[in-house]
């Protein structure tokens, strides 16, 4: 007999197994010496109360459990070949299916391999200086692979969440992934696994190629063949565009090509960042989070003025790192490590964006959501002083309009300068952002605090602009043998989503090929 249930189980004790089986054979009545075998499904907390344990068990009575996990069938490529346009998850899931299938990849990215990378990175840090095609946001695996790796995701019904938190654990991730409610790498541990793909691709006959621009497509007949990488011409039969949402020079390849894009809207605001130490306080009730709690984070949100205003990527136990992806603008994004142990919580704080935000700059770029957004970034970077010194304030003085005197410690390295945020935003947005925080204080008593800090600007919340795209075939309404895929192209919302949507642009693609 096999029964699934639910069972709470105190924080102290959710290491203890002999503790979880007592619990459920309770919960289903049979005796603790009939049960052969108890798994975890799913676990949670609820900090409603005091924070438990919640956890999703399969319970084994009198019979073996039989892993059927499923293993990755490659076949040998065939005189077929995709190019793919960044490795980012949407590409390297692309390229895996792709390989499935029988096709070969060939992922073309502009940065470097993860470990090159943290060279660039470091640089950003302590010397404020933005390699354009090598930072946070562009490189192996994307922006994601420095900045948090958190994989919760609301994309169940696009495609087999379960299939990709698999993979990411046949690569090096950690097992809780499967069963986490809100499953996190951490920006330590994904390198390796994004390290790990990349060798599955090569060994099973896919290529990738870093430090390759890709800056034109080559177009026959209204059909896409290729692309242009570092002046040379690459011909394949399909193009698979998983550029991620910061390229902006993709979008403008793109509609140089002919691709049909739309402007769509995203979201702009701050980095709020507070002591660990006051979240958990609040989140667990006064509770010692201990060795048996992560550190707490939180999910807000509220309407204002016909807006949503809501936190986002929330990092518990993170820091702010720096996202530019050009020399002249100041970009913030949050992550954390595997083991969360900040001494900081931060998140972004961001307000809807819509057209009624960017409609004034159609006149002179029809890509007029993007130029918004730049400009919102330019902005941050004079406000900072010409570096990626953050313009910051403390949450108080942002309430009354006054510059802070002084600011708080931060996690942010390259360091934040006192700055009158209340100026520099958007006044629509600085406005909501006022409402926001007395809102949310009414439901985290405390989050209105003088020891939190506001950092600008957070504006990468998601892409500026959707690559339209047939919904069923998944290919360019406008250009035959072109597949946008993933965040960047609008089709995705983070690590997981982005990998679903690589994988049913690849499983397209394959279709596309046999009929054509």
């Amino acid at each position: 007999m096999i029964k699934q249930t639910e069972i709470t189980i105190h924080p102290i004790n959710i290491k203890n197994e002999k503790r979880i089986l007592i619990e459920a054979a309770k919960k289903i009545g049979v005796s603790e010496s009939e049960i052969t075998e108890v798994r975890i499904l799913r676990r949670s907390i609820d900090s409603r109360k005091k924070p438990v344990y919640r956890l999703r068990v399969e319970v084994y009575v009198g019979e073996k459990f039989i892993p059927k996990k499923e293993s990755m069938k490659f076949k040998p490529p065939t005189n077929k070949k995709a190019a793919i346009v960044g490795s980012g998850p949407a590409g390297l899931f692309a390229a895996l299916r792709l390989l499935e299938a029988g096709i070969k990849p060939i992922i073309f990215e502009r940065g470097k391999d993860v470990q090159a990378r943290r060279l660039d990175l470091k640089k950003i840090q302590q010397e404020h200086f933005v390699n354009p095609d090598s930072n946070y946001c562009f490189g192996e695996g994307g922006a994601g692979t420095y900045s948090d790796g958190k994989l919760h995701t609301r994309s169940h019904k696009r495609g087999n969440v379960k299939r990709i938190l698999e993979i990411f654990v046949e690569h090096g991730a950690q097992p809780e992934i499967e069963i986490d409610a809100h499953p996190h790498i951490g920006s330590n541990v994904l390198p390796k696994v994004v390290e790990n793909i990349r060798e599955t691709i090569i060994a099973n006959g896919g290529e990738i190629h870093f430090n390759s621009k890709v800056t034109d497509l080559i177009k026959k007949d209204d059909r896409i063949i290729g692309v242009k990488v570092n002046e040379k011409e690459i011909l394949t039969d399909a193009v698979i565009i998983a550029a991620g949402h910061s390229a902006r020079d993709v979008y403008q390849m793109l509609q140089n090509a002919g691709a049909l894009l739309e402007e769509k809207p995203f979201a702009l605001g701050v980095r709020i960042e507070h002591p660990q130490k006051l979240i958990d306080t609040i989140q667990y009730h006064g509770a010692e989070r201990g060795e048996y709690l992560p550190a707490a984070s939180y999910n807000l949100s509220c309407q204002v003025d016909g807006r949503g205003v809501y936190s986002f990527c929330m990092c518990p136990g993170g820091i702010i790192i720096p996202a530019a992806t050009s020399p002249d603008e100041l970009v913030l994004n949050g992550m954390s490590l595997s083991r969360r142990n900040s001494p900081f919580a931060n998140a972004g704080l961001v307000v809807e964006v819509t057209e009624r935000d960017w409609h004034k700059y159609k006149k002179n770029n029809e890509l007029a959501s993007v130029a918004y957004q730049a400009e919102v970034e330019k902005n941050a970077f004079e406000f900072g002083g010409g570096n990626q010194s953050a313009p910051a304030q403390r949450v108080t003085d942002f309430l009354k309009r006054r510059t802070s005197s002084t600011l708080p410690e931060t996690s942010y390295i390259p360091g934040a300068l006192s700055a009158p945020l209340h100026d520099l935003l958007p006044k629509g947005i600085a406005k909501r952002l006022v409402r926001s925080i007395y809102e949310f204080d009414k439901k985290m008593k405390g989050y209105l605090t003088g020891e939190a800090l506001l950092l600008a600007v957070e504006s990468r919340t998601s892409a500026p602009i959707r690559v339209v795209r047939d919904s069923k075939n998944l290919m360019s309404v406008s250009l035959n043998g072109l597949f946008p895929s993933g965040e960047g192209s609008g089709y995705a919302g983070g690590i997981v989503s982005a990998a679903i949507d690589g994988n049913r642009t690849a499983e397209a693609l394959a279709q596309w090929i046999i009929e054509n």
